[in-house]
This record gives structure tokens, C-alpha cells and sequence, in this order.
């Protein structure tokens, strides 16, 4: 678990938008909150539906004056409370983020935001102006970069263990919707093949900004140009479930992305395979307790989790012992952790641990929108490699 400052250790005051009943992504959220006793859950607006969401709220034991109707009355009645919610976590459809971001931030609230930011560059740049403004915390659940493993892999590629880095091979290629599930009533496949919510492209939005953060987490390495193929594979969807996507970063290295929604018999399908003149390494998603490096002069080598001698940033995010394997719930509470110690330090005017502030910010979630955007250029000209950078200094 992170170690922290005696002076953060008291619980940050946490609301919640959206992940109310049947949600996955809410149930995790909550959990990875609670892992590692930082928060408290104070209030919430957990359904569109005001009844709906108090009736919820209830089973959360929230105070009944604080089960909100709707997120508007929280953000306004929370800041006007002596002891407040401090932070907002936003596990909503994507294009609800940015309004919502918008109102919490604009009451003094941090933010914590599902990926995508936004589906619009203007309103990403427009959060990002206002986090600068106000000197507020804002973290994006780009929840892969609390794996320690990946934060391991990251450490060993910017102290040079891997050289020159020269090719970046990644992908998230899941096969969740291999059918047509809009089609037959499922609540997540509705939204998130519906333009007008999931954004301008879904696969991407919703995947390949995952695949696009661990990239450059990763690798240090900014993606600069795109050249993308977008598909509708599976019969009578309206929207893209598949893509490929070329690459090219600001150093030179070429790369490839293969995000997916329709890859048939997959999981979860996250990987990332980074080349260097030294020496490569490999990270699967569903093997996370690994990390395989490849000398280039060598036997390769499996290094695992929560040994010694890795790097102090992979020891922060370990918590167990080596041999017990930890999960997608131990690096989501990793995030949160992280988000906890430098909130607590903004508002107490204490120093972090450095190795906090590895947490996603709001220049990743723009720099992810941006992506997106790129993307679907790219493929409306038929493949045109297009610019994928904005200036987020």
C-alpha cells in the first residue's frame, strides 16, 4: 500500500456521480476507495432518477439529508457545508463528464473523472484551463498505470535499461461485444454505441484510450502522428468496434495499436510490448504480477511482484508479498491512494511522496480526447497519417 504522511492520514470526504445500481464500474470504484481506508463516502447521486438514486444511496448508508436528487444540488449544497465532500468521483456516460466536471471543480471540489475526459477537445481544453485556475487536484481513472509491474516497466525504460526505444506494439482488444448486444437490451452496449454519448468513435474512446495512456505512461514517449482504420465488424452496428491504428512518437519509434470490442474468445485483452536497442519488454494485463524482459544479449527473464529489488515506485504500488498475486482492484486502489495523498496535501498544505503524483491527470485525459479525434480524422481520410499532439504545457 502507498505510504503516506502522518498528516494525510485522515480520510478524504468522497461523493460519488453515477455507478448506481447494476454497475460494474461504480461497484469498483467503491472498492478501490475503500481498500486502503482512505475515504469516507459521504454523499452521492447514483441514477438519473432522484428516487432511484436516494432509494441507492440508502444501501450505501449515506445520511438521508445527503442523498441528492441530482448531481447540480450536490455540487451546490456540498460546498456551501462546513465539512463538505473534498472530491467527486465522476463514473458517468462519457458525455456527461465535462458538465459535471465542470460544476464541482467550479465549487472548489477535486475531481476524479472516468476516461474519456470529454468527447470534445474544446471542453477537455476548457477543464484543463479551469484545473490551472484553481490549482484543484484532478485524476483520470486510467486505472492500468497503478499496476505495479506497468510502474516498474516505466522505471526501467527512463533509467535506460531498454536503450533507444524504437518500437511500441500495444493493444486492448477484448471481445465483450462480439455480438450485437445494443440490440438485445444491454444497458452498457446501448450507450456506448450511441455516438451522441460514447463520443466519435466508440472502440477508441472507450479502449484505445487506455491502450494510448499505458503507451506513453510507459514509455515517456508522446504519440505525434496517427494513420487509423476504423471498422463496424459484427452486422448491423452503427458504429465502429474495431480498430488499427499506426503510430508515430515525437523520438522517432514506430508503433502499432490494436484497440477491439470484437475480438472473438478474448477477455480482457490489454498488452503492451515496448522494442529498444537493448532489449524489449512485455506486460500482459491478465498476468499482471509479470513483467518479461527481453536482453538483447541474454536469456530472458520473468521479473514478478513485490520483490526488493524493484524500483521504489513498483514497492509503493505492491502490498502483498511475493507469490500472492494482486489485481485489477489492488492497482485501481492505487490510483485512489494516490489521488488521497496529493488532495490531502493541496488542502493541508503538506508535502506528497513524489511517486504520488504518477497518477493520470487532466493533461492525459486531453491528451486522450485529442487521440480520439485524431483517429477518426485519420480514418475519414482514408488512412492520411494526421497530427495527433496539443500543446498541454
Amino acid at each position: 500500500m502507498p505510504e503516506t504522511t502522518n498528516q494525510s492520514r485522515r480520510k478524504v470526504r468522497l461523493g460519488v456521480v453515477g455507478g448506481g445500481p447494476g454497475s460494474n464500474i461504480g461497484e469498483t470504484h467503491r472498492y478501490a476507495a475503500r481498500l486502503d481506508d482512505r475515504y469516507a463516502l459521504v454523499t452521492g447521486v447514483f441514477a438519473s432518477d432522484a428516487q432511484r438514486s436516494r432509494d441507492f444511496a440508502a444501501t450505501l448508508d449515506i445520511a438521508p439529508d445527503r442523498r441528492y436528487g441530482s448531481w447540480q444540488e450536490m455540487a451546490e449544497q456540498e460546498a456551501q457545508r462546513e465539512a463538505g465532500l473534498e472530491v467527486v468521483s465522476i463514473m458517468t456516460p462519457n458525455n456527461s463528464h465535462y458538465a459535471i466536471a465542470k460544476a464541482f471543480l467550479e465549487q472548489g471540489i477535486d475531481v476524479i473523472c472516468d476516461k474519456p475526459l470529454t468527447i470534445d477537445v474544446e471542453q477537455a481544453l476548457e477543464l484543463m484551463r479551469l484545473v490551472r485556475q484553481t490549482g484543484l487536484v484532478f485524476g483520470v481513472a486510467y486505472c492500468y498505470s497503478g499496476y505495479p509491474m506497468v510502474r516498474q516497466a516505466r522505471e526501467m525504460i527512463r533509467s535506460g535499461e531498454l536503450g533507444e526505444i524504437r518500437l511500441v506494439q500495444v493493444e486492448h482488444a477484448s471481445g465483450w461485444a462480439s455480438t450485437l448486444l445494443e440490440a438485445k437490451g444491454h444497458k452498457q452496449a446501448i450507450w456506448r454505441t450511441t455516438p451522441s454519448i460514447a463520443g466519435k468513435s466508440s472502440v477508441v474512446g472507450d479502449l484505445g484510450t487506455h491502450a494510448h495512456h499505458l503507451a506513453r505512461f510507459i514509455t515517456g514517449l508522446e504519440i505525434t502522428e496517427v494513420s487509423a482504420e476504423l471498422s463496424s465488424i459484427v452486422p448491423g452496428r452503427q458504429v465502429d468496434d474495431n480498430a488499427h491504428i499506426l503510430l508515430r512518437f515525437n523520438n522517432g519509434a514506430k508503433g502499432m495499436m490494436w484497440a477491439s470490442m470484437v475480438a472473438t474468445g478474448h477477455m480482457q485483452g490489454l498488452r503492451i510490448r515496448v522494442y529498444g536497442e537493448k532489449g524489449s519488454l512485455e506486460w500482459v494485463q491478465e498476468q499482471p504480477n509479470e513483467l518479461v524482459l527481453h536482453p538483447l544479449d541474454g536469456h530472458h527473464q520473468t521479473l514478478s511482484r513485490g520483490f526488493a529489488w524493484l524500483s521504489p515506485a513498483a514497492q509503493r504500488a505492491s502490498r502483498l508479498w511475493p507469490g500472492h498475486p494482486e489485481g485489477y482492484l489492488e492497482a485501481f486502489a492505487n490510483l485512489y491512494s494516490d489521488f488521497a495523498d496529493a488532495i490531502l496535501a493541496r488542502r493541508d498544505g503538506a508535502e506528497a511522496d513524489p511517486l504520488a503524483y504518477l497518477f493520470p491527470t487532466v493533461e492525459d485525459g486531453v491528451l486522450g480526447v485529442k487521440f480520439v479525434d485524431a483517429a477518426v480524422a485519420s480514418h475519414q481520410q482514408d488512412g492520411r497519417w494526421v497530427d495527433a499532439t496539443i500543446d498541454v504545457r
